[in-house]
């Protein structure tokens, strides 16, 4: 399996940014190709040590990196990416890897 974990700063706005998380980009988001999963984080997010600088996590499955890298060509996964400058006012970090359970 592989991961396409997004964290999304905080920001500007998060009535705003939540606002549109949940009613225009999870929808885009869902229409990617070969998405097995998608799962994002509920209330704050934090470290072991505080608060956290992220507002959101967002973690996405697919069956490999490929299928990853294939789903953001096409044009579901180009709307998806444009969208994220109309919310991402914090800014965002994207990070893709391959997983295998231990």
């Amino acid at each position: 399996m592989a991961e396409l974990l997004v964290l999304y700063k905080t920001p500007k706005d998060a009535a705003d940014f939540d606002k549109h998380y949940a009613e225009t980009h999870i929808p885009l988001a869902k229409k990617l190709p070969g998405l097995k999963k998608y799962a994002i984080s509920r209330g704050p997010v934090g470290t072991p040590a505080g608060p956290s600088q992220f507002h959101l996590i967002a973690i996405l499955t697919f069956d490999s990196v490929g299928d990853i890298q294939k789903a953001f060509g096409t044009p579901e996964g180009k709307a998806a990416a444009a969208d994220v400058a109309k919310f991402a006012t914090g800014g965002v970090e994207m990070q893709i890897f391959e997983t295998k359970d231990v």
